[in-house]
């Protein structure tokens, strides 16, 4: 962190309390940065702050539109990052449109009352992932739909046991905690109430292995692991997990919360590859980048609980109107871009193995798939390095938490040709100063 950065965030001081109590409105300016990062240290957590002030070099998020985000010190910067949500970039006018005609007409729901909004999102969904899949369930996050669908496979199996795989994450409720396996997260937590069982994902015989040892409710794998730095689970590993999963009755459920919606290609990665699984889970880009919205999309069998009883599992702001308004607008973006995401993930594969074969003391591997990229460097400490660079740069990414060595490249759907340029050009020396 520079000292830049430090005097900007410890600019409003605690003794400034009828200053930090106003709202901020308008663009942020640099004083708007400084109250901004005071009231993150004094009613969030300080690190917010400190984390915040490093990757903004003291400024706030102003305004985004595409892929750039405007700073409060007036800079732009290309995202590559938001952690996968904005694929369709920031403010994409179709879903914003979708969404204020939703804001105009109904925005809530009486929960009492039937909404013609969320049955409209929920056919939508299970026609776009060719209707194999017909049951839907609405969350606002990740977590909540690998809740549901881990509660859902208990109950419809009678089985308490799951399995999940080395590397994977799945959430940080407690539910969804105990499915992923970086013990960053769990630490403190253990004896989370869902029996669960890690295997390793190079492994194609461990679900069969598992099956026989306890009766299995259901296996959750991630077909391309994103917070693991992008992996994809090798195909045949996941084939043969399935069939056997299948024989033994369990289900199969796939988290495609980062990877799925043409991220990685493909409207489901697992559906694509002919996986027969009992649910896909989708979200972070659902909304359309917009508004917060999840989907568990399954089979009968496994809603079969849920829809005995509706009341099993609710939420207050599941199928919220305003977010369920945005998905078919999402979809439809999504598809008429999908042609553009291949060129660029296409232009992506030549431009990272050059920086890997021009970089080789500090590169260690590229992986991942379409839009979804990892770039595994040789310490942590030279990761922290091309953080700071890139930040100074003007390139948002997406550190991998569990994984500290690499770095997540996440470019929407509607970069260019000459973003993808750019992010390239600033990767590269940032890469030669981690080398230096």
């Amino acid at each position: 962190m520079t000292a830049d950065t430090v005097t900007a965030v410890d600019t409003v001081t605690a003794g400034d309390t009828l200053a930090a109590t106003g709202p901020i409105t308008g663009p942020a300016t640099g004083s708007a940065a400084a109250l901004t990062f005071d009231r993150l240290r004094r009613h969030l957590s300080p690190k917010l702050a400190l984390t915040g002030g490093f990757a903004g070099r003291g400024a706030v998020e102003a305004g985004a539109e595409g892929c750039r985000v405007t700073l409060s010190d007036g800079r732009s910067v290309l995202d590559f990052g938001s952690y996968a949500v904005t694929l369709l970039g920031h403010r994409h006018p179709a879903v914003a449109a979708a969404v204020r005609r939703q804001l105009e007409t109904m925005p809530t729901s009486t929960r009492s009352l039937a909404n013609p909004v969320a049955a409209e999102a929920a056919a939508c969904l299970a026609a776009y992932l060719g209707g194999t899949l017909p049951k839907v369930y609405f969350g606002l996050n990740g977590a909540d739909v690998v809740e549901v669908a881990v509660k859902l496979a208990r109950l419809a199996t009678g089985r308490s046991r799951v399995v999940a795989v080395e590397g994977g994450f799945h959430g940080k409720s407690a539910g969804a905690l105990a499915l992923t396996h970086h013990p960053l997260y769990r630490r403190g937590l253990l004896g989370c109430t869902v029996d669960v069982v890690h295997v390793d994902p190079a492994d194609p015989g461990a679900v069969l292995h598992e099956v026989r040892a306890a009766e299995v409710a259901a296996v959750v794998l991630e077909p391309v692991q994103g917070e693991n730095g992008a992996v994809p689970l090798p195909a045949e590993v996941l084939r043969r997990w399935c069939a056997d999963a299948e024989q033994a009755g369990a289900m199969v459920i796939a988290d495609e919360i980062q990877c799925g919606l043409r991220r990685c290609g493909e409207r489901s990665v697992a559906l694509a590859a002919g996986l027969p699984v009992d649910a896909v889970l989708l979200g972070k880009p659902l909304g359309g980048g917009v508004v917060p919205l999840s989907a568990l999309v399954c089979s009968e069998r496994l809603y079969a609980p849920l829809a005995a009883d509706p009341f099993l599992h609710s939420a207050t702001f599941g199928g919220h109107p305003l977010s369920c308004a945005a998905l078919p607008a999402a979809l439809d973006a999504i598809e008429e871009l999908a042609p553009h995401g291949h060129r660029l993930s296409l232009l992506l594969d030549t431009a990272l193995e050059r920086l890997r074969a021009d970089n080789p003391r500090v590169v260690r591997a590229v992986r991942g798939a379409g839009l979804l990229r990892g770039i595994d460097l040789a310490s942590a400490q030279a990761a922290g390095t091309v953080l700071a660079e890139l930040a100074g740069a003007g390139l948002l990414v997406s550190p991998c938490l569990s994984r500290p060595t690499t770095i997540r490249l996440l470019p929407p759907l509607v970069s260019t040709a000459g973003d993808l340029a750019e992010a390239v050009r600033i990767l590269d020396a940032a890469l030669a100063a981690a080398g230096r």
